[in-house]
């Protein structure tokens, strides 16, 4: 069976460029350009892994995921930010994300971290 892994981002050419490389590493992705477009998928859709942007217009990451968290606790949702700060990193962990990383991303890096995340989902 097939991950299935949402990717949050509001940066279209990347997300597109970043679900490729997944589909081609044998997950199965869905993309969203923002929170409000996740949380919508989140409804109709299930997910074991979702690739969570901090900074976006409207609904922004910490938003999005605290409304993820509410709707559906198992999935776990990495963060993905070109800025992190501490402040950030704390209030994500306490909402419930599982990881953060850095931006740019190296695929590999990624992969192993939805591995880890992908464990844990597993296991419930």
């Amino acid at each position: 069976m097939k991950i299935k892994i949402l990717l949050v981002d509001d940066e279209k050419d990347f997300v597109e460029t970043l679900a490729e490389r997944l589909e081609l590493r044998d997950f199965e992705v869905t993309t969203a350009l923002n929170g409000i477009d996740a949380i919508k998928l989140m409804k109709e859709k299930e997910f074991d892994v979702i690739y969570n942007n901090v900074k976006m217009p409207g609904k922004d990451g910490i938003e999005t995921l605290k409304e993820i968290k509410k709707l559906k606790p198992l999935p776990q949702v990495i963060m993905l930010t070109g800025n992190a700060t501490v402040e950030t990193a704390i209030e994500g962990m306490k909402v419930g994300a599982f990881d953060y990383i850095m931006k740019p991303v190296v695929t590999e890096d990624l992969i192993e971290l939805i591995g880890n995340a992908y464990k844990i989902v597993e296991e419930q």
